[in-house]
């Protein structure tokens, strides 16, 4: 068992929130809350400001709005929120190659597998330095917890909590344990909670004290084992450094019941589309196509189908999820739609067979060039170009340019689509420059012009939405870098 606190728990503070405040001086030290701003969205985050308010992560957007009418309301760029994760994830791996991510602002650390800190001492300077280099690369403040084990590091992060470091000692992790609620420990949600609290076991302490027996009689044999050990301070889970994904899946909640069996179908196939892209991008590919659907009346069902072998073809995997809707009553309406990919590989069964497919293309390759060199001795270059012309579009080239041009003449004038202006995100001005919308509506949208190293708080101006002078863009990183901050950053534990 691991007595030295070399285990990190770092959690980056209301962070979606708090990469919004970086990225925009008109909102520092002000309560923002990001998430979804629709009539059935959700807080994913709130900065500290809106919390003194009662607004917290998982709360409904309408409620947080009461609770906070005056705070600013953004829609989250995920982008953004990647790319500064991938920072700090950067930083951690410095440390140690034994880094195991929970989520994009959280992340365990095995400071002694990378031979950064061996004893308590040790490990409060990388944790300092740590928190340092964070602020400097990112400009964003994280909490660092140091113990023994992941349970505990994680706790002292939660106690670190704004912008802190916390070391638990060893020797004194049962003492600082024993009074804290029972929800404190990992695995024990509402309804385990409920159980132990109708046995009078409210407190770690009270757990350690009513023994491992009656542990496994209240809850059984291996969550009662587990329990009684971690109430002992005892933690042998080791830090993991890839997680093996089981699934990939996308799923929308739309803000008005969706009744048009046409637009569900459209829905899924738009799903299907970036479920695949997701998939794509991690480079994998999957056997189990799952659909999921949550109607009027809040009841879910799922519904999959196994192929014969892993795909990441999105007409296969849209055709499956098509398959399965239709076994789906959708007459009372639609909230929320899901398509996701499980049985996941590395490889498609189309892979099995590329070799040969490009065998055979290099074959028919060959045999065209020889074909179009037989040709050539017939023929000029222009009979020749002339003749594969009329062969591909069954007319002669003039002919076709005139049926292409009548084609393209008879297609109807369409309006532009109206251009989307999410709260939050970027956007670049042709004599402005670059800013972020405060919001949109009744054919207008609000700018405030200001960009994260801006001195101050930018001017806010009014458009059209669609002013042909006013474009998307991407977000700027939150700090600004010199030519001469071009070297990396020195890790965290490494020698001043």
């Amino acid at each position: 068992m691991r007595t030295a606190p070399t285990i990190l728990h770092l959690d980056m503070d209301a962070f979606y929130a708090s990469v919004e405040q970086a990225s925009k001086p008109s909102l520092r030290g002000k309560a923002v809350v990001v998430g979804g701003l629709g009539p059935r969205g959700v807080v994913a985050t709130a900065s500290y400001e809106a919390r003194v308010f009662g607004v917290h992560s998982a709360m409904p957007m309408a409620q947080a709005r009461r609770l906070a009418p005056h705070a600013a309301y953004l829609v989250p760029r995920f982008q953004l929120y990647r790319s500064v994760s991938e920072q700090v994830m950067g930083l951690l791996r410095a440390l140690s190659p034994l880094v195991e991510p929970l989520s994009l602002d959280e992340a365990f650390v095995d400071l002694e597998a990378g031979g950064t800190a061996w004893d308590a001492e040790s490990a409060r300077l990388t944790g300092t330095r740590l928190r340092a280099d964070i602020r400097t690369v990112t400009g964003l403040t994280g909490s660092v917890g140091l113990a023994a084990s992941k349970m505990l590091a994680k706790i002292a992060s939660e106690d670190a909590k704004p912008d802190g470091l916390v070391l638990i000692e060893p020797g004194t992790e049962r003492a600082l344990l024993a009074p804290m609620p029972v929800r404190t420990l990992p695995g024990v949600g509402p309804a385990t909670g409920d159980h132990l609290r109708r046995a009078g076991i409210t407190t770690v302490g009270e757990i350690a004290e009513a023994g491992e027996d009656e542990l496994v009689r209240l809850l059984g044999k291996a969550h009662g084992h587990a329990l009684y050990a971690m109430a002992l301070a005892h933690d042998e889970r080791p830090v993991v450094a890839e997680r093996e994904a089981k699934s990939v899946s996308v799923e929308d909640t739309y803000d008005v019941d969706i009744h048009d069996r046409t637009r569900v179908g459209l829905e899924v196939r738009r799903l299907a589309e970036r479920c695949v892209g997701r998939l794509r991008g991690a480079g994998l590919s999957g056997r189990t196509i799952v659909l999921k659907v949550r109607r009027y009346d809040f009841s879910t069902l799922t519904r999959s189908e196994t192929l014969r072998g892993p795909t990441d073809d999105v007409a296969v995997v849209a055709e499956a999820a098509a398959r399965l809707l239709d076994a789906v009553d959708t007459t009372g309406g639609v909230r929320l739609l899901g398509v996701g990919v499980t049985g996941l590989a590395d490889f498609t069964q189309e892979d099995l067979f590329a070799q040969a497919a490009e065998a055979r293309a290099a074959a028919e390759e060959r045999a065209v060039a020889e074909e179009r060199a037989a040709a050539g001795e017939r023929g000029g270059p222009g009979e020749r170009g002339a003749a594969e012309e009329q062969a591909v579009t069954g007319a002669p080239p003039d002919t076709a340019v005139a049926e292409a041009g009548r084609t393209a003449s008879a297609e109807p004038d369409l309006p532009p689509p109206e251009r989307r202006w999410p709260s939050g995100h970027d956007v670049r001005h042709s004599v402005h420059g670059h800013g972020w919308v405060q919001g949109s509506g009744l054919g207008r949208v609000t700018v405030r012009f200001e960009t994260p190293y801006s001195a101050r708080p930018g001017r806010v101006r009014t458009f059209r939405t669609d002013d042909p002078e006013l474009e998307p863009a991407e977000p700027l990183p939150l700090v600004e870098r010199r030519p001469e901050d071009a070297g990396p950053v020195r890790p965290a534990g490494a020698a001043g």
